[in-house]
């Protein structure tokens, strides 16, 4: 089931000098980067990105890119929601500031939940000063287990890093922000400490839109696109037993993964999750491993709560 909600879309309230944004969830992210761009802001997280991208749909999807490591996910910086319950009740939850806890959090029960508890309508954010410079570093070449250990060391330094990733042709990245002095500066401790990895170059921070594959790849016989969260002591042993990634993010934590259609990869043991997202035309939507019995009837009342005819059943992984 998809619902079309691009009539509720626009900013509803924008204070900049507060640090608040409220936008309908149809709003697209292009437009909504447009008009905080205009106030020299940002959202403050990094959504992950892919094309005609709604603010609803990624806030259902708590869907995140490569400044994660940094500042959190979508569901940190969603300060208030309103949506509307399987029943047809208006619910707003939240509020337009962090200290807003009185009650239930629903603003994080709904981050995440794919539409499977009610249908956003309104989304309250955090905003962001962007940074006066953002530089890319790139270690050219790198392949992917020694990307995983060079951004582990990266990552496991004073630098204040805002993205670690590596990506297929490019190679592993790495992203300053800040003021120039102290931008420079960390730039050179990197060179310094990954030495020993290669040699890092100034790179095209327009790479970072590519941590987010649209698809296993192009023609019918591309097969199917996998999604794997992990703990970053898990990344190398996953990448041997894995065909070879088309992205990493977040120093390995998430592993993209192009399979033959059909096939399930061979993940091990492992404490993370595995989603295909992108398959062949009338393939079902896996998830690795399956959810424990406990966290399904958690999950099974949740959604008898707030969507007792099963109205929304069939929203999930098509929210964004």
């Amino acid at each position: 089931m998809r619902l079309d909600l691009s009539a509720l879309s626009g900013v509803r309230l924008y204070e900049p000098e507060a640090l608040t944004l409220v936008v309908g969830a149809g709003t697209t992210l292009a437009g909504i980067e447009k008009v905080l761009a205009a106030e020299g802001q940002m959202l403050a997280f990094e959504p992950d990105r892919r094309q005609d991208s709604t603010i609803g749909g990624i806030a259902a999807a708590n869907a995140s890119g490569p400044r994660r490591v940094q500042v959190g996910a979508c569901r940190d910086a969603m300060l208030g929601v309103r949506f509307v319950t399987g029943e047809g009740e208006i619910v707003k939850n939240g509020g337009r500031v962090m200290k807003n806890v009185t009650g239930y959090d629903l603003v994080k029960l709904l981050a995440g939940s794919r539409g499977t508890l009610g249908v956003l309508t309104e989304v309250s954010l955090k905003t962001a000063p962007i940074p006066p410079v953002s530089r890319t570093l790139v270690l050219a070449g790198a392949t992917p287990d020694v990307a995983v250990a060079a951004l582990t060391s990266a990552l496991t330094g004073p630098y204040d890093i805002s993205g670690a990733g590596w990506l297929a042709g490019t190679g592993a990245m790495i992203r300053v922000e800040g003021l120039k002095g102290s931008v420079d500066l960390r730039s050179q401790q990197l060179a310094a400490r990954l030495a020993d990895f290669g040699t890092l170059s100034e790179g095209d921070g327009a790479h970072w839109a590519g941590l987010v594959p649209a698809s296993a790849g192009a023609g019918d016989d591309a097969g199917d696109l996998w999604r794997i969260v992990c703990l970053p002591s898990e990344a190398p042993a996953l990448l041997a037993r894995l065909p070879a990634p088309l992205a990493l993010d977040w120093g390995g934590s998430l592993i993209w993964v192009a399979m033959p259609a059909g096939r399930i990869p061979d993940l091990g043991p492992f404490s993370g999750q595995a989603s295909r997202v992108h398959a062949q035309p009338g393939a079902q939507a896996l998830q690795l491993p399956a959810i424990n019995p406990v966290v399904a009837g958690l999950n099974a009342g949740l959604r008898a709560k707030f969507d007792p005819r099963g109205i929304f059943a069939g929203a999930a992984g098509k929210a964004a």
